[in-house]
């Protein structure tokens, strides 16, 4: 569809369960329909709409490349005056890392709005043309400016930093368990937020032509009851330039892990502190290769971001060729909420 002259939202499509349909075939569900028919069922009043296939693709597939290229395509789409807002249809699995990618890096105060779905566009009663309508009607909202990325899904507005999908299948994927929402969207297009906070200045937008062919690799490692350092080990022989430890509690490990943990460090190797707890932050008490014990050893506390959204700031500092010291400091400045 052409660029539209009059304000507009832009609806980027990349696939997900909101553009997936059964395939007889194979008996799976796949990504299938292409934006115009996302838009089409969802019957969207908000305003006009311009649609940009970008891809169509479960988000289960999406590389760093792939989430960087949705990322692109939306300054492509602010870079048009008229453009009012932008709204990315993508999968559930991995919006929370695109999402908050986006969010690193939008250094615009118009709106990005990212949503899909849980049941797929074939379903008796598929949400994705509701989410779809919310999304938009944000998007055109002059209060969802100045907030960077928002998710807006089953009617609620999201913040990205701290938004996981917390549910496999139910209506509402999605959740903010230390900061909540930021608002809600009806039916009828009635939008109500809480007071924007104030956001960390955007990252620069890592330049493609210079990435390497394969980014650089950051791995998740996660520490369960009696683990010990082969598969933190492994990752770094595969090459992982960036270690997102997976701890438990508030981000505790044990003395052989803690270990290797200082060698990598002192090999230049970065390493963030995460936890598999649902909330709360993540900060250094326990001794003994716990998480003071990591800290002490160089590892840096991720507050309250999970190893998602942790990995992903981990890899684009690494991407835009940070030094460890300076990493430190940006994920000490994300790793909490900010103040209204």
């Amino acid at each position: 569809m052409g660029s539209l002259t009059s304000d507009h939202v832009v609806l980027l499509a990349t696939g997900g369960t909101i553009a997936s349909r059964a395939d007889s075939t194979t008996g799976s569900t796949l990504a299938a329909d292409s934006g115009a028919s996302v838009l089409e069922a969802a019957c969207s009043s908000a305003g006009a709409v311009e649609v940009v296939d970008l891809m169509q693709k479960g988000s289960y597939l999406l590389t760093f490349q792939d989430m960087l290229a949705i990322c692109a395509a939306i300054r492509r789409a602010l870079d048009v005056t008229s453009t009012r807002g932008v709204v990315v249809t993508h999968g559930t699995d991995t919006m929370e890392e695109t999402a908050y990618l986006a969010d690193l890096l939008h250094d615009d105060s118009r709106p990005v709005v990212f949503t899909g779905a849980q049941r797929a566009a074939d379903h008796d009663d598929p949400d994705g043309p509701r989410n779809l309508r919310a999304a938009i009607t944000v998007a055109m909202s002059p209060e969802a400016r100045d907030r960077g990325a928002l998710i807006v899904f089953d009617g609620e507005v999201l913040s990205i930093p701290g938004t996981r999908k917390s549910e496999t299948s139910t209506a509402r994927a999605f959740s903010n368990p230390d900061l909540g929402s930021v608002g809600t969207v009806t039916e009828e297009g009635s939008v109500r937020l809480t007071p924007a906070r104030k956001r960390p200045a955007p990252l620069d937008f890592p330049r493609t032509e210079q990435n390497p062919a394969e980014p650089v690799r950051v791995d998740i490692v996660a520490v369960y009851p009696g683990a010990d350092a082969a598969l933190f080990r492994a990752a770094l022989a595969a090459g992982a330039r960036g270690i997102v430890l997976e701890a438990t509690g508030l981000g505790n490990a044990n003395a052989v892990l803690s270990e290797a943990v200082r060698t990598a460090i002192e090999d230049g190797v970065v390493v963030v502190t995460s936890t598999r707890v649902h909330a709360g932050p993540v900060r250094g008490v326990y001794g003994n290769g716990g998480g003071k014990t990591l800290e002490d050893a160089g590892a840096i506390p991720s507050g309250l971001l999970r190893p998602s959204q942790a990995r992903m700031l981990l890899q684009t500092l690494l991407t835009l060729g940070m030094t460890p010291q300076v990493i430190a400091q940006h994920i000490r400045q994300r790793s909490g909420p900010a103040p209204v």
